[in-house]
């Protein structure tokens, strides 16, 4: 297997260390950047590494639609396509096929579901998945699961964790490459059967753990406390990967529970609608209050589009319908988000994550933009 994991210094339960793959070597806890169907929206790969990012993430479900796992291989696999020289990792496309409610029937055999694009029809066993992701040639590659809506009863969840294991345990079976491949914790909101989903996981070795089907709408006391309960359960010398979580509070919390890797399209998305992650909060640069402002978008920020732009130049970008709007707000997004887990790293070195998170939390909340901002 041609990954590596060493953790290099502990503040609680919060560690920094390096992930090597054969790609890069991440410095975590680290933010990874998604690429959903190949690109993280509106980003070039260069401007990615110049911004600091070492892995990026990509989908499963969506590449296998378009434009298919096969023609991914024959171009050279992901990174030749993408022209991204560092590390990618792929999901499964659980969590896309769970959004599919209307469009997909589960069973313990695997899913079948209608493309959204076509109406085609498509069956994904855990094997297959698996196949697909060897053909798409990432780093770090995830068994299929099963992931369930908030709220959902505990026997739903208790059986859904039975057949996320049986499919973890074919996926292991079945991967042929040297690609590592993660496991992925299931369990609801329920800490019992996260807990027998972790320890079981454990016993069979995976080279890394993700912790899938949180933040799907539970209320954020109990993410946490389900977080805690699973990654208390898990080898503690592996990486640990929480999966679709980006809002700045929530990454944090995160790496307080020992969390090494993140990914989430919220950067982007935000950038796309002209919403700006700050120090102080999310920043909306479409108010007209900007409209002559010769600021900086964030004055605490040395990403380039904060060096260079105002926000006077971005609320006129978005007004006018300019593609450069988007592509410099994400740029800032992601930027910041790298940016906030580098300074988590030093932080846990110093032995002062809880110091620099307190600091951090009573700024952003503050929310200096409140008016322009969305909450």
């Amino acid at each position: 297997m041609s990954l590596s994991f060493r953790v290099a210094a502990r503040d609680g339960s919060a560690r920094t260390g390096v992930l090597t793959t054969p790609h890069a070597a991440v410095e975590t806890p680290a933010f990874l950047p998604v690429g959903t169907q190949g690109s993280v929206k509106g980003l070039d790969p260069q401007e990615l590494t110049a911004m600091g990012a070492r892995m990026l993430l990509a989908n499963t479900y969506h590449l296998y639609l378009r434009p298919g796992a096969g023609v991914v291989r024959r171009l050279g696999g992901l990174h030749r396509f993408m022209q991204w020289p560092g590390g990618i990792l792929t999901d499964s496309g659980g969590f896309q096929i769970l959004s599919l409610s209307s469009l997909r029937q589960v069973d313990d055999q695997g899913v079948v579901f209608r493309s959204h694009l076509d109406g085609s029809l498509h069956a994904l066993t855990p094997e297959g998945a698996v196949a697909i992701q060897e053909e798409l040639g990432a780093d770090i590659i995830t068994v299929l699961d099963e992931c369930l809506p908030y709220p959902v009863e505990e026997a739903r969840a208790a059986d859904s964790v039975r057949r996320t294991l049986d499919w973890a345990r074919r996926c292991r079976e079945s991967h042929r490459t040297d690609q590592a491949l993660f496991a992925i914790v299931q369990g609801a909101a329920f800490p019992r059967l996260r807990r027998r989903c972790a320890e079981e996981l454990a016993a069979l070795d995976f080279p890394g753990y993700a912790v899938g089907g949180l933040s799907v709408g539970e209320p954020k006391e109990l993410t946490w406390e389900v977080l805690g309960e699973t990654t208390a359960h898990l080898p503690p010398e592996k990486p640990r990967y929480l999966m679709g979580v980006g809002e700045p509070a929530d990454l944090l919390a995160g790496v307080a529970t020992g969390v090494d890797l993140f990914d989430c399209v919220l950067p982007t998305r935000l950038g796309r609608h002209g919403m700006l992650l700050t120090a102080r909060g999310r920043l909306s640069v479409r108010s007209a209050r900007f409209a002559q402002d010769a600021s900086p978008p964030d004055p605490d920020c040395g990403c380039t589009v904060c060096r260079r732009f105002s926000r006077a130049y971005l609320r006129h970008l978005f007004r006018s319908g300019e593609l450069l709007g988007p592509r410099l707000a994400s740029q800032h997004n992601v930027y910041f988000l790298l940016r906030l887990m580098a300074q988590a790293r030093d932080a846990i070195r110093a032995g002062s994550l809880a110091e620099f998170t307190g600091s951090f939390l009573a700024r952003y909340r503050e929310n200096a933009w409140r008016k322009g901002c969305v909450t």
